[in-house]
């Protein structure tokens, strides 16, 4: 098992996430935190940096759900770059790479 790091960059329009690790039951309550502090505070254009996850399961997956309803409903947008492995194979299986603006890692 491996730990979740999550680094807040913000820039200029968006607020950048960059998540390294497992991204499991029990470490989203930590992105599940973070994203909720960012939204309270306004930022509703998100970007999700993937490309360091190496994992993401069930739990995982449905904090980038609920949060990005948080910010669909606030007119805002989180948006997902760096996807790759089982973060990818889990959006397309489940049908939810539709409902994200993917971007895949330059080397895809």
């Amino acid at each position: 098992m491996t730990d979740l790091s999550v680094e807040v960059e913000r820039t200029g329009g968006a607020v950048v996430v960059r998540l390294g690790g497992d991204l499991d039951k029990l470490t989203a309550p930590r992105l599940g935190d973070c994203l909720s502090g960012l939204v309270r505070e306004g930022e509703v254009e998100i970007v999700i940096d993937a490309e360091r996850l190496s994992f993401c399961d069930s739990s995982g997956l449905w904090v980038l759900v609920e949060h990005q309803r948080r910010v669909g409903a606030r007119q805002g947008a989180l948006r997902l770059t760096g996807v790759h492995g089982v973060l990818l194979r889990v959006l397309d299986v489940t049908g939810l790479r539709a409902a994200f603006d993917v971007g895949l890692p330059a080397q895809l």
